[in-house]
Parts: C-alpha cells; structure tokens; sequence
C-alpha cells in the first residue's frame, strides 16, 4: 500500500490575447495531443512503480485553453498531500512560452519544481548555436528545460530526479529518437475530452517528415527519419476510448500518407468497424499527392476518416518553391480534391500569406481562384511565420533580420516579422481581410450547394459558419476556438495593470454573450440555408467549375494555371515531365 503521494501536474499553457489574457473557453476547440502522450507514459509509469512500491504517482492533465489555472489552489492540494511534486510544462509552443513560465514562476516560488518541454525548447536548441533571451531567463529561474521526447523510458529519469530533488537545468534527448513501437499509448480521460467542444482526442501514430519545408520545425525538431506505431497499438488506443465513450479522433501525423505502415492500419480499422461492428470517426492529415498511393483514399474512408487536413499552403508555385516545397505539385490539386470528395470526406485546407511574390492584390485574386476551381469545404489562414526551430528562424536570425522579440506573438496569426514588398499595415490587414474574402455568404451558399449535391455525406453549414465566425467574432483562429470566452481579471499578463472591476466585468460579459447570441443568429440564418438548399429538387443537378471533373485541357482555361508566371511554368514542366516518359516508354 502506497504511503506517499508524488504529484505530477501535466499543464498544456494557453498564450495571451491582445489584451493580455490567456485564450480560454467553457469549451475549447481542439485536444491536446501532447497531454495524452505524456499522460500515457504516465499511467505506464505508475504502474511500474517507477519511484517505488512506497509512492504513489498521482497525475492530473489540465489543458489552459478549457481550464482555469490556479497555482494557489494546486499548491494548496500538493501541500496537504506531503508536498511532493513536480510541475510540467508540456508540449509549449513559441506562442505559450511566456505564459509558462509565469505560472512557472508561481511555483517556483512554492518550491516545488517545474519543467518545460515542447517545439519551442526544442526548436531553439536544435537549430540555435546561441539560446534566446527567454530560454536563458526561464533557465536562471531554475526551470527546468526538456528537448526531445519522452518515450523509451526517459521519463523515468525526470520523475527520479524531481523525487530526489535533484531535477537537472536541462535534458537533451533531441539526438536520440526514440522508437514507438510497443510504447504506451496516447490516453485521456473522459473529463478531461469532455471540455472539449466536439468531444474530439488525438493520438499520433507516426513521428517525423522527409520533407524539407522551410518554414516548418516538424523536420528540425522530430527528424526527417518516420517513427511508427504499430496496428496493435492503434487497436489498443481505440478500444481504450471506446470503453470509455469516445470514438472521435484527431490523428496528429503531418503526413499520414507517409506512413509507410498506412495500410496495415487501415486494415486494422476496417476490421474494427465492418467485423467487429466498432463506431468511430477520424480527421487524418495528408499531402497534396496522396491521391498518387494507390488504395489510399479508398481504405481511409473504409477506415472511418470522414475529415481530412491538406497543408495546400499557396496556389502560386513560385511561393512553394521558395517554401522548399517542391512536393506540392498545383496541377494534381483538382484531380486530389474530388477524389476526397467522391468518399463524402470534409475537405479542410490550410493556407499561408506573407510568402515573397504574394502582395494585397494576387492574394486576393488567389483567394478567388480557390473559391471558384478547387471544391474545398474549409479554408484556414496562416501568416508566414519564422518559428523557432524552422530553417527560416535560423536564415533569419544569422543574417540579423528583424524578428519581433515577443514569443507570445508567434501564433501564426500575427505578423512577426517585414515583407519584401507589402508593408506591415498591408500585411496585417490582408491577413483579416482574407478570411472575409473566402467566407462571403455567396461563397458559403456555393460550399453548400456542392455538398447537397454529393450523394454521400458532404459538410453540414453550420461547421462552415462556427468555423468563420471563432474568427470574425473572436479575432482568434478557429483552430484557437470554442464556446464562451472566459477572462480572469487577476490572469492578466504581468506587466499590464489589473483592470478595476467595474471595468473589467461588465465588458467582459457583454462582449461574451454578444458574441455567443451573433453566433447563433449565424447559425439560425444558415440553417434556414441549408433547408432551402435541400429542400431543391435539383439539388443534385448542381455543379461549377470547382466539381467539373479535370481534364487535359484544363491549363489552357483555369486560372489556378494561368493567372500566374509559377502556374504557366508548373503545366509546362509537367507537360516536359509527361513527354520524356512518353518518350521512354515507347523506346522501351
């Protein structure tokens, strides 16, 4: 029987908003994969008595974005429990690190010890041959910092360190890769998934890109050599869930199609669901071309992958290029596309602004293009970011470019940095103005009409409108979303003043449920759209351009090919490309 209690508190920190409050909802949008990861190693640790049969490791998981954190109230509960504990920062982004290490900093002053870990800890270490001024200032704190991850035992170490009172100022596991196979499996429990709007939890079943891009940290920080997990451990973590209430998934792979096991896991899936008579829905990610695997998209769905994220990132192949990202090929976007969406799968699209040929005007009419020739259900804006532990953090910061010196500010939302053309006003100003360039209601209507048209299932509206509007109502990327805006008076970010509540309280609330009633005056307005689009007897009759099959003809029309220098090059390398194998062929 266990005699001691050694606390570990997993915290997923939230970032600060512009007026310097964590981003924090009743519901949250998205789950945090890294809790359940570490969570998972956790409970394996437990159960192996890592720091003896005497002490019980008792976890908890808290996510910023749906939970309040209060460190006086935990210090409280470590303090009655004998006051043993460590404290974890995890997966922090460069966005979240300044709110980490001030709840660090609360901690700290308790005397129970902290880590952090994350992209950011390690982006900065595995590119940087001189640390930033905040990794250094968190380090004099005496936090400690993690780089790496945590599978093979590793945590082990930490948690015998903390127990001892001997926590390092540093662990570096970056050179060290571990293997995922057999390992304990990504695990949340049902309160905590509860907090979540949709109910969604996450795992990974492979680590690591062959790709080169140069905006990523992906490749810098979890190797371009793929890690997997096995079938069995794809098994193991369904029914896990399952048992539990849980059938929504959020796999966390960049690149599934990339996976060279895809199809061993899928089998295992589509075992599940048509023998075993199992019930549950993922949301994969892919690359542009994996359409190019043959079986791919037809064993996915089979496998219950009903959404799926494409980083179609630009429709100008000069701006991929200068990307490095050369595995992004526009002439297969349509054919890709609406080979999705003959499976009835929701086409969401990520798209970054801020690359070196892109000014107001080519966004826009790029914006246009998307709308009118590619059939993609949601769209989602990103600024170009230099991303500490990116290729383009590390060419920037050698050549001394100016990069704003606020972490809290590398969201992806926010301008970090100078264009070569567009000035800063220009810049910022189209990154608002394109989410209400894609998402008119003229557009909406059309998202909605090609999904009444598919014979399968297709997007219901009101994911569209939620969607746009976390934006428009909010200033936040959906992806940051969810339901309810809470704000604490006393979380503001040191440094600004604490607000009298007067001031505070009544704003609060009024921009809050304001929001929440044009939330559901959106959603009342399109539900009366969606019945009428399907109320249509010819609704199945409809089509555009963006549904038209492709054809071989298409690069002398569409405007994805011909409205920009990098589209004409792109069809003439590919009719280059088609001819020299024509060309083999018929020697051989």
């Amino acid at each position: 029987m266990s005699s001691e209690i050694f606390h570990v508190i997993m915290i997923k920190p939230s970032h600060y908003d512009a007026d310097g409050y964590p981003i924090q909802w009743l519901r949250s949008m998205m789950p945090s994969n890294t809790l359940a990861t570490i969570n998972g190693l956790l409970i394996d640790c437990a159960a192996r008595h890592v720091l003896g049969p005497g002490v019980e490791i008792r976890a908890q998981t808290m996510d910023e974005t749906n939970t309040r954190i209060r460190p006086d109230k935990i210090i409280r509960r470590i303090r009655r429990d004998g006051g043993r504990a460590l404290i974890m920062m995890v997966g922090v982004q460069t966005n979240q690190f300044p709110r980490a290490v001030d709840l660090s900093q609360k901690f700290l002053e308790a005397g129970i010890p902290v880590a952090i870990g994350g992209f950011h800890v390690s982006g900065c270490k595995s590119m940087l041959k001189e640390q930033p001024p905040e990794i250094v200032a968190a380090r004099d704190m005496g936090i400690s910092l993690f780089a790496g991850e945590l599978e093979e035992q590793r945590l082990d170490v930490v948690l015998r360190d903390a127990y001892d009172g001997a926590l390092k100022p540093e662990y570096d596991y970056l050179n060290q890769l571990p293997s995922l196979e057999a390992q304990p499996i990504p695990f949340l429990d049902r309160a905590t998934v509860g907090r979540t709007g949709a109910n969604y939890t996450s795992f990974d079943l492979g680590r690591g890109c062959p790709y080169q891009c140069s905006f990523c940290t992906i490749i810098n920080v979890q190797g371009r050599k793929s890690r997997f997990r096995t079938p069995d451990d794809l098994e193991a973590i369904i029914r896990a869930n399952l048992a539990q209430g849980i059938y929504k998934f959020f796999v966390t792979d960049d690149d599934l199609a990339r996976n060279r096991n895809w199809e061993a896991l899928f089998d295992r899936l589509i075992h599940l669901r048509d023998v075993e008579g199992l019930h549950f829905r993922l949301t994969i990610q892919v690359d542009m071309l994996c359409h190019k695997v043959e079986g791919f998209i037809d064993k996915a769905c089979r496998a219950g992958v009903e959404r799926v994220f494409m980083g179609l990132e630009n429709i100008n192949p000069d701006n991929l290029l200068e990307a490095n990202k050369r595995q992004n090929k526009i002439t297969e976007y349509r054919a890709m596309i609406q080979k999705w969406r003959e499976y009835g799968a929701t086409i969401i699209a990520g798209y970054i602004l801020g690359f070196g040929a892109d000014t107001r005007e080519s966004i826009l009419r790029d914006i246009r293009i998307v709308q009118e020739e590619l059939p993609i259900d949601l769209l989602e804006f990103f600024v170009l970011t230099p991303l500490p532990g990116s290729a383009d953090h590390k060419r920037m910061a050698e050549a001394g470019v100016w990069m704003d010196p606020d972490p809290n500010k590398y969201d992806a939302c926010q301008r970090v940095t100078h264009h070569e053309t567009m000035s800063d006003a220009e810049w910022d100003g189209i990154y608002r103005d394109a989410w209400h360039a894609y998402y008119t209601p003229e557009h909406i209507e059309r998202i909605g009409r090609r999904s009444a048209a598919q014979k399968n299932k297709g997007i219901n509206l009101n994911e569209v409108t939620e969607f746009y509007l976390a934006y428009k109502l909010e200033g936040v990327h959906p992806l940051e979303g969810g339901l309810l805006r809470r704000r604490y008076r006393r979380d503001r970010r040191p440094g600004l003043p604490l607000e009298p509540a007067l001031v505070f309280y009544p704003r609060h609330w009024a921009r809050s449920f304001g929001n929440l009633a044009r939330l559901a005056w959106g959603v009342w307005r399109v539900n009366r759209l969606q019945k009428r689009i399907f109320s249509d007897p010819e609704r199945f009759a409809y089509a555009d351009l963006a549904t038209t099959p492709a054809e071989d003809g298409d690069h002398e029309t569409l405007a994805l090919y011909r409205e920009t220098t990098g589209g004409r090059g792109a069809v003439a390398r590919g009719q280059r490309i088609s001819e020299a194998r024509t060309a083999v062929a018929a020697r051989s």
